[in-house]
């Protein structure tokens, strides 16, 4: 069950804490991988451990593309590089995503820019590109990292939160232009998840963050690996237009 043997995967930001765990997640059940970010160095060590990890005989090894998300150009390009060294796309994960922290009557202006550039846009850019090969196959995967703030508000915010609910908006449309052609679209909304981000934070920011969450404890990478497999499966065939929210209970939405 939720093998993805034979499909192929676009993971934006895959170097990252959780772009690693969900490319480990779907790698480990047979898809291929094209891996993208921008720290070519990264990527390339990344790659290599994805390769030596899961030696899979049915596809020549995963690859890596370096783009940077906050350039158009080479943005249009991520699609077309993808499907000239995998041969196709079953699964695209928007996952790239930066923050700029700043309490609105603050917020300067390339602030707003660049965190709606990058988490919103590129997203719109890769969805619109995939959109017509999927189509032609009859069967995708689209799947966009949100987060739990995008749903709650977080002071200090307003650009990251603005980005990650328009992402949820525009996951819904896309879905619903799409779903005739068997592809899906959805969102997963992780809620604090151990990372290098959350490893900087002391004792006492730990406790207060842990004491929202009703299991006391942040999430795994692998959680949010393990709902991305998920959703990338033909078993989630009939599931379009969500967000899972994958948050320990921080937060429990409709």
């Amino acid at each position: 069950m939720f093998s993805l043997k034979g499909m192929n995967a676009l993971v934006t930001g895959a170097s990252g804490g959780i772009g690693s765990a969900i490319a480990h997640a779907l790698a480990s059940q047979g898809a291929r991988l094209a891996l993208s970010g921008s720290n070519a160095a990264k990527l390339r060590a990344f790659r290599d451990e994805l390769n030596e990890a899961y030696a899979h005989h049915d596809h020549d090894g995963h690859v890596e593309i370096t783009c940077d998300l906050s350039n158009t150009t080479q943005v249009e390009e991520l699609i077309p590089a993808t499907l000239d060294t995998l041969g196709g796309i079953d699964i695209l994960v928007n996952n790239a995503g930066i923050t700029r922290d700043n309490l609105a009557m603050r917020m300067k202006d390339e602030e707003w820019d660049q965190v709606i550039r990058i988490d919103l846009e590129a997203a719109f850019r890769l969805m619109r590109a995939a959109a017509r090969p999927m189509m032609k196959a009859r069967f995708g995967r689209v799947i966009n990292i949100t987060s739990v703030v995008g749903t709650t508000g977080n002071p200090g915010q307003m650009n990251y939160c603005a980005a990650k609910a328009g992402l949820t908006g525009m996951t819904k449309s896309f879905a619903q232009e799409v779903a005739s052609r068997g592809i899906t679209a959805n969102c997963l909304a992780p809620g604090f998840i151990r990372s290098a981000m959350t490893a900087a934070l002391d004792e006492k920011q730990t406790a207060a963050i842990n004491a929202r969450i009703p299991m006391g404890r942040m999430g795994e990478g692998a959680d949010i690996g393990a709902a991305c497999v998920y959703l990338a499966s033909r078993e989630a065939g009939y599931v379009t237009g969500q967000t899972l929210h994958v948050n320990g209970g921080m937060a429990m939405t409709g």
